[in-house]
């Protein structure tokens, strides 16, 4: 584990994937209904920011700790001699195209494509049914003896101050006289 920060060591996996997630093109966007997602091997990319800004490549290794992705194509030379894939921030570059050839990440897409269309009537009435039944809940919801407890205590508690606000301003009226 070298150059981790060390704040980011003892983060769970699941969410040091969030941290390799990078923004979708604006076709895929409208296409699948969300903003960003997580980038896997075989995406294709786009560089955004940096010195090989505007270059196109797939995605050869994705290094999770790190947040970072090697590209083909994006090499630097060594000084000894030999190419070396350089590291890019997976927050510099834009997902152009996804590799759906995992089941599990197609399936996750599916919902939100479902999500975009209108719903069937079907959908619709069975909304309206959670709802009446949710609005029966709320008015039908019984008291508590704590609560008629706690209401009586208020009533009492008001009473007295407003017997204690009465006799005060009896006192202030005959003090004027």
């Amino acid at each position: 584990m070298t150059n981790l920060n060390p704040k980011l060591l003892h983060v769970p996996k699941h969410i040091r994937d969030k941290m390799a997630s990078a923004a979708l093109d604006d076709t895929l966007k409208k296409q699948y209904g969300r903003k960003s997602m997580r980038v896997i091997k075989g995406d294709s990319i786009k560089v955004l920011r940096g010195e090989y800004a505007g270059i196109e490549g797939k995605v050869s290794k994705v290094n999770i700790e790190m947040g970072t992705l090697e590209i083909e194509g994006i090499q630097r030379e060594k000084v000894r001699g030999g190419n070396v894939k350089v590291p890019i921030h997976s927050s510099n570059v834009k997902i152009v195209g996804l590799e759906l050839s995992d089941k599990l990440r197609l399936k996750r897409l599916q919902p939100l494509k479902a999500a975009e269309s209108e719903p069937t009537q079907e959908q619709a009435e069975s909304k309206e049914e959670k709802e009446r039944a949710m609005d029966k809940k709320v008015k039908s919801k019984p008291k508590t003896e704590r609560q008629e407890m706690h209401k009586a205590k208020e009533k009492e508690t008001q009473k007295q101050r407003d017997k204690v606000a009465n006799e005060k301003r009896e006192q202030m009226e005959s003090d004027n006289k």
